[in-house]
Formats: structure tokens, C-alpha cells, sequence
């Protein structure tokens, strides 16, 4: 039974207009550096599970789009460059510390902020509407997806 996820990026690293640029509109999910978050992509995602992709950090947070998982997890590359921003030195390639998804973008939506979200009461046990919620992926339960959809539909 497929799954459904809000999974974060901020838009001037992986905005939903990169992600419908993107070659066969697919982009590894990379520099999740949370373990519950890693946990979530290790355990529980599965190919075709709902993504509501969410630009966050920016002005105007919100929900920007529909993905779906598109495969299975792989050691994300960015832990071992040096480079990156999310380059890891306790991870080696024997033993990565950390993973990357493929997502793939499902339709462009129209931007459903976070006041609106926050004004549906539908949507009120939403974890990313939770106070202290920093994590990067939730899970999201089906009654909240049907509500999103809805909302995004209005």
C-alpha cells in the first residue's frame, strides 16, 4: 500500500521548477543529515509512495507540488565530497552513514502556504504544522493527503 510523505527542500537549492527541468523530471534527494529522516527513506519509503514537496526556508513556505518516489535509496554521494556542504568524514563508502531517494515530479501545484495550511482545520495534526518540527520528511496520513488535495483543488 503506497505511503505518503512532505518531504522539504528550500527553493534556491531544489525548487519544484528545478525538479520539472530536471532530465525525466527526477532528482536524487540528497544531504538529509537527520537519522529519523535517513530512518524514514531506509525503512519505509517505497517506489510510487505520494510526495507533497514542500519549499521551506524561504518567503512564502508551502507545499509547491506532487512527486512520488521513483526508486529505491542508494548511499548519497555528497557525504563523501569533500566539497559539499553535506560532505560527512565519519562516513566511508564501506560503511555510509547516509542515504539519497529518487523523487519525480508528479504536477507543479499551485503554492499552498503554511497560513492557509494552518487555517484547515483538516490539516491540523499535520507533523510539519507541529511546533518544534524541524525533520525534513514526515510521513503523511491519508486523510491529510486527500485534505491537501482537496485544498490544492479549491
Amino acid at each position: 500500500m503506497p505511503r505518503h510523505w512532505l518531504m522539504k527542500s528550500e527553493p534556491d537549492e531544489v525548487s519544484i521548477d528545478d525538479l520539472a527541468r530536471a532530465p525525466g523530471q527526477t532528482v536524487a534527494w540528497t544531504g538529509v543529515r537527520n537519522y529519523q529522516a535517513r530512518n524514514f527513506m531506509r525503512d519505509e519509503m517505497q517506489r510510487g509512495d505520494g510526495v507533497l514537496f514542500y519549499h521551506s526556508s524561504c518567503p512564502q513556505p508551502g507545499i509547491a507540488g506532487l512527486a512520488e518516489i521513483a526508486g529505491a535509496t542508494e548511499p548519497d554521494a555528497t557525504q563523501f565530497d569533500p566539497a559539499s556542504p553535506y560532505f560527512d568524514a565519519k562516513a566511508s563508502r564501506e560503511q555510509p552513514r547516509w542515504l539519497q531517494i529518487p523523487v519525480r515530479l508528479v504536477r507543479v501545484t499551485r503554492l499552498l502556504g503554511l497560513p492557509e495550511m494552518r487555517g484547515a482545520p483538516s490539516l491540523a495534526t499535520m507533523r510539519v504544522l507541529q511546533r518544534g518540527n524541524r525533520l525534513s520528511i514526515t510521513p503523511v496520513t491519508a486523510a491529510e493527503w486527500r485534505a491537501v488535495l482537496a485544498l490544492l483543488d479549491r
